[in-house]
């Protein structure tokens, strides 16, 4: 079958929402939202809004125009948000100081079960060093008064938070902490709410998933029935609503990511992503990530829902956490029954009951509202607004393609069956009794319905199913090879993120359908959006055990005690799943970690083709600088992985430079373990580290070789250190894999990347209509 309407409603809906964000209007002097970077903050006395007024009132003329443009005037590097016109950007950008001028693009917002899934059960979550950790998520906002963020049990904020609570309609807790929120371009629809309060439900979701306070008997209509708690449900949760119907705006997010900080936040949880690659220094998640990292500030963040297309990962920076979305053991199903007997089963989240009752059930080609400009050869897909409401009420409708079912529903149905192949491993909920078939069953049911003279059928409720398989990567996940830096792998590993039940606002439609008037406390949804928090609820348990862990090292603790994935399960590997599934009871003794500090990032940054200008648009410090030009490999970066991308025709033939810190036992050695395929070799010298103390840091390096290869694809091995106790093991895989000539390193204004195609293919699996169909990470 050919793309789902699923797929062509969502990109036509991204394509609407860009022409609304870039169209001109044929009209130069429309002032749209801009920020103005200018890179450090000076030192000494300065007062950054003062300053950001003045230069405005420069430009604009006059000091009252200066403040109706001002948007944000940012406190932790030197930049402010600004409603400019093309004449004025012009202007800003030849004045001494400004670095760059940045169009405010728009990105687009990329459980109980899950936590025992991944080890980290009740009884391993202690509240008491928990409480000191505060986690902040740039998000759609919170339900505060939702039984998942009640504050029993927790003592007063940490005396470091500086955070506040904005809004008349909003009250914050000793839970949830802060809550802020951001919307440069003052566009709102109905149902937005100004304040960091919750419309959506994605932000409450995620929320809950990091932080959530147990909360028992949570279910969605029965289904998943269990309590709901967060990673961390000790830990503090600040709001930073950056996120609205439309999107969420460049300028918001850097705006959140200056409070965050400010504020005083541990994890940053960011499920949200640029659709497509950009280069770091006009990412402002890659730009917010890297001020936040300097702070000590680990960023964690969501690879995207455009997979399974190559390229397709989003969040890349070596410096922020990037995670896939894997399945957990459970799946959701129901039943179509026909009156024959034949029973079918379909991926559904259905929580609909008919109680056994038969409906009359008809083929969506043969109810075609042909007023409306119908076809059979588009009614039979059940697209809204082409169904012939006269023959569909009151009967079940098998359609040919996955819907939302809103086609039926406002048609006057009573279900719908739908026969697709495209997405085979995560299900919907919707608005009515559905379930979606496979192609092959479905064409069964097309044949039950020509050769009766009365088709009967009806679709039972949803079921739970063990998923025996799991854990693998879902197909929506977006994949690598990083589009940006081919020589760091991204993503760096995976968590769950495929029907995660978590805590919902209750003002938020409960299915992919946005006008679906039910209520719901709790929601089961699906999207690297969801596997984000469960690894930045991960990273606060290993901030909680080592608070004075650099985000670096918490980083490498999650990726090198990762479970490893089946290979078997996943063609492309670690483009896939990154270093293994997030271990979060392990993560806290990794025994050995790769750190690494803003220093050696920008020597990264300059060796990729930035120059001093373009690496202070991303450190936001004046005295960053980059020694050479020369660009280079990024293989000596302290990384936890190790990515060797070979242009077709050329050797396999690196030297990876690496530094562990010993943070397990003093005494200690660690041998090395090497596995690799017949494709290349790995040798590491030396092949025994001893340490004396805990902190001591030691070097090695890692010589990958083998012979000219071309259109290789991925091919993967693992270095595995190992303490003599067996105690510790420090797994990194190591991949090869080609690229086309001249793609091993990307200057930042001439980035080349193998390009996905151009109608979209992937799912965003968590977002109603307003957003396209789905549309969050």
């Amino acid at each position: 079958m050919a793309n789902t309407g699923l797929m062509t409603w969502l990109l036509y809906s991204t394509l609407f929402a860009a022409f609304l964000l870039n169209s001109d209007a044929a009209n130069a002097n429309e002032r749209k939202v801009h920020i103005v970077y200018m890179g450090d903050r000076p030192k000494g006395d300065f007062s950054a809004k003062a300053t950001h007024h003045s230069m405005l009132t420069s430009v604009l003329g006059r000091s009252s125009s200066a403040q109706e443009s001002l948007v944000y005037s940012y406190g932790n590097f030197n930049a402010f948000a600004a409603k400019l016109t093309e004449e004025e950007v012009q202007k800003f950008s030849e004045m001494d100081g400004v670095v760059r001028v940045i169009p405010n693009h728009i990105l687009k917002l990329h459980t109980t079960r899950s936590w025992d899934f991944l080890g980290l059960s009740q009884s391993n979550v202690g509240d008491q060093l928990q409480g000191d950790v505060v986690i902040g998520l740039l998000d759609t906002g919170i339900w505060p008064e939702h039984e998942s963020f009640n504050d029993q049990g927790l003592g007063a904020p940490p005396s470091k938070w500086k955070g506040t609570c904005q809004g008349d309609n909003f009250t914050c807790n000793n839970k949830i902490i802060g809550g802020r929120y951001y919307n440069s371009e003052n566009w709102y629809y109905e149902g937005d709410l100004k304040s960091p309060r919750d419309s959506e439900g994605h932000g409450t979701h995620t929320s809950s998933t990091a932080a959530g306070d147990r909360a028992p008997g949570a279910s969605y209509y029965g289904l998943a029935n269990g309590t709901a708690r967060g990673g961390v449900p000790g830990a503090r949760i600040a709001m930073y609503k950056v996120c609205w119907s439309f999107g969420c705006g460049a300028a918001d997010i850097l705006a959140a990511f200056d409070d965050a900080i400010a504020d005083g936040v541990d994890i940053i949880s960011v499920s949200l992503g640029s659709v497509f690659p950009v280069p770091y220094d006009v990412d402002p998640i890659a730009i917010g990530a890297f001020h936040a990292m300097k702070y000590g500030i680990l960023t964690s963040s969501s690879a995207g829902n455009s997979g399974p297309w190559p390229y397709s990962v989003s969040n890349y920076a070596p410096w922020t956490l990037t995670v896939a979305a894997s399945t957990i053991d459970r799946k959701f199903v129901a039943k179509a029954v026909l009156g024959n007997g034949q029973a079918f089963t379909g991926l559904s989240i259905n929580s609909f009951e008919l109680y056994g009752k038969t409906y009359p059930l008809i083929w969506g080609g043969d109810a075609a509202n042909y007023s409306a400009g119908a076809s059979q050869d588009l009614s039979k897909y059940c697209i809204t607004g082409s169904m012939n409401s006269y023959k569909v009420e009151g009967k079940i409708v098998f359609c040919e393609v996955l819907w939302d079912g809103t086609g039926v529903l406002l048609a006057n149905g009573v279900g719908t069956i739908m026969a697709d192949d495209e997405i085979t491993d995560f299900a919907f909920n919707y608005p009515l009794p559905a379930t979606q078939i496979s192609t092959s069953d479905g064409e069964k049911i097309l044949d039950y319905i020509r050769t009766t003279e009365n088709p009967i059928a009806t679709i039972l409720l949803g079921e739970t199913l063990t998923d025996y398989m799991a854990p693998y990567v879902v197909s929506f996940s977006s994949r690598g090879p990083n589009p940006v830096t081919p020589d760091i792998l991204k993503p760096d590993l995976t968590a769950p993120g495929v029907d995660i039940l978590a805590a919902w606002s209750p003002i938020a439609p409960p299915s992919i359908d946005w006008e679906d008037p039910r209520s719901v406390d709790y929601n089961i949804i699906s999207g690297t959006s969801m596997s984000c928090p469960h690894a930045s609820g991960a990273a606060a348990y290993v901030k909680a055990a080592h608070p004075d862990w650099s985000p670096a090292a918490i980083k490498s603790a999650l990726m090198t005690t990762a479970t490893v994935v089946d290979p078997n399960k996943h063609e492309d590997l670690e483009f896939a799943y990154g270093s293994g599934q997030i271990n979060p009871t392990q993560a806290i003794k990794p025994g050995l970690v790769y750190d690494a500090n803003e220093t050696d990032y920008i020597s990264f940054l300059c060796k990729q083709g930035y120059n001093t200008t373009t690496v202070r648009l991303i450190t936001g410090d004046n005295s960053s600088v980059c020694s050479s030009t020369l660009n280079g490999r990024a293989w000596d970066l302290n990384y936890p992985s190790f990515s060797l991308a070979v242009e077709d025709g050329k050797q396999i033939d690196s030297v990876f430079t690496r530094t562990v810190t010993n943070v397990g036992s003093a005494n200690s050695t660690y041998t090395v373990q090497m596995y690799s395929p017949p494709e290349f070799s790995i040798s590491v010298e030396p092949e025994v580290l001893s340490f004396s103390t805990i902190g001591e840091k030691k070097s090695f390096t890692v010589k990958v070789g083998g012979g000219f290869i071309s259109q290789q694809k991925i091919t993967s091995g693992a270095i595995i250190w190992t303490d003599e106790s067996e105690l510790y093991r420090v797994r990194s895989p190591v991949v090869v894999y080609n690229v086309l000539p001249g793609y091993t390193f990307f200057p930042p204004q001439t980035s080349k990347f193998q390009k996905k195609p151009t109608t979209f293919h992937g799912p965003t699996t968590s977002m109603h209509h307003k957003n396209g169909i789905l549309g969050r990470n």
